[in-house]
């Protein structure tokens, strides 16, 4: 499961911002000098309103802040983090990534977190 997330509010209106945040993970992911995690934000109607990929550190820590579409529907929608580009997942901690050379198989994230984020109506 990827590390858990936390959101600088749990409210938002269309047109604000909100910072979405990760601590290191403590089982050493080694997600690469170059990871990045997909964030996504769906809004009172479901729709997907925000996909942002951004910069991750190797243990999986990051700090991105965000914009909400002015066009986002108000009600309960989610916040949702993953590392992108990841094979799967291996709970032992062995690292199971296959190389980019490999043919064959179709790259997966193992899960995705998922936070409730209230978009309210806009002032």
């Amino acid at each position: 499961m990827p590390p858990e997330f936390s959101l600088s509010q749990d409210l938002a209106s269309p047109g604000g911002s909100l910072t979405v945040s990760a601590a290191d993970a403590t089982c050493d992911p080694r997600y690469g000098e170059n990871a990045q995690v997909q964030i996504e934000i769906t809004d009172g109607s479901g729709a997907k309103v925000v996909e942002e990929l951004a910069p991750m550190n190797d243990a999986g820590g990051f700090s991105v802040p965000l914009d909400i579409p002015s066009t986002a529907v108000p009600g309960q929608g989610t916040v949702s983090t993953y590392p992108y580009n990841v094979d799967w997942c291996d709970d032992t901690g062995k690292n199971n990534r296959v190389g980019r050379a490999a043919s064959g198989f179709e790259r997966v994230s193992c899960a995705s977190r998922a936070v409730p984020l209230t978009i309210t109506e806009a002032p």
